[in-house]
């Protein structure tokens, strides 16, 4: 399910994204603007980013090899980090450059009322593609707030897909306010101003975007399964003590690793059926975990 909702949130923004780039190369190309040519820069390099998320879905998803027997699931992760450096060095670093390119040159605007009709379209066109993207996550998300999601998703894509219309709606807002005052009073260096704003923008989305995906590299603990599957075995009466429990996301799946000790009269054939038991309730209540390894011991 989690594949799907973000195969469908790719599929769209790179469809709005493509219209986009290709809209705003050629309104930048017009009129001169830094701000839109920024903007255009943006969109492309987006379109590139989505292209790259949907190979990495599509590679996280092989099966298990004897060389590696828990799959491909982190891979995800790896093109997602490398989505976040593409958003920092061609976004980012080379919007910065052209503004500041700009405030040197004194580049005057032409045209500027086409490209901010085509910014305001583009503006609508981004809020749909975001909002595909939110309804996506809707089910993942539940009831916590869009930063708390973004802190603890295990679904890159979806994290960068995301953040990346985010802030495409947020640079396109900047592009415009900056080229409408352009027009108010006739000085290029706030269109120049607006690609450089449009760049830290993207910096700070880039870096934010990586250091999520680079905790989940390392191998980040699932907070909510952890604590559910704790209580659980707590309950039972089999389990004298919990020593430790591991939750840990692998891509979409869950790997879960126990460490408790049991009842000390349990012969090991019964010890056996109660972990079994306990295993195959955890991974009916929680459908990600697909592995878990279940440790008999007195002392951590």
């Amino acid at each position: 399910m989690s594949h799907d909702n973000s195969t469908k949130a790719i599929a769209y923004a790179f469809a709005a994204n493509l219209g986009i780039a290709i809209s705003k190369t050629g309104a930048a190309l017009w009129t001169g603007s830094g701000s839109l040519l920024a903007e255009a820069i943006h969109s492309f390099a987006d379109c590139g980013n989505q292209v790259l998320l949907f190979v990495g879905m599509k590679r996280s998803a092989r099966l298990a090899t004897v060389q590696h027997p828990m799959g491909f699931g982190r891979e995800s992760y790896i093109w997602s980090m490398m989505v976040a450096i593409t958003l920092f060095s061609v976004g980012g670093l080379f919007s910065i450059y052209e503004g500041w390119l700009r405030f040197g040159e004194h580049h005057e605007v032409e045209n500027a009322e086409i490209a901010l009709l085509i910014l305001l379209i583009a503006v609508v066109l981004e809020a749909f593609s975001l909002k595909g993207a939110l309804s996506a996550l809707r089910q993942e998300k539940a009831s916590r707030s869009l930063w708390r999601w973004f802190k603890e998703t295990y679904s890159s894509e979806l994290m960068v897909v995301v953040g990346e219309d985010l802030a495409a709606l947020l640079g396109l807002v900047i592009a415009a306010v900056m080229l409408g005052l352009t027009m108010l009073t006739g000085n290029p260096v706030y269109d120049a101003m607006g690609s450089v704003l449009i760049g830290v923008l993207l910096v700070i989305v880039a870096l934010l975007v990586g250091r999520e995906v680079h905790s989940l590299l390392l191998g980040e603990a699932d907070a909510e399964i952890r604590d559910a599957v704790s209580d659980y075995l707590r309950q039972q009466a089999s389990v004298v003590k919990l020593l430790n429990l591991w939750a840990i996301n692998h891509g979409s799946q869950v790997l879960i690793a126990i460490k408790a000790e049991l009842l000390p009269d349990l012969t090991v054939a019964e010890a056996v059926d109660l972990i079994n038991a306990m295993e195959q309730q955890i991974k009916t209540v929680h459908p990600r975990v697909n592995w878990v390894f279940f440790e008999i011991d007195n002392s951590d």
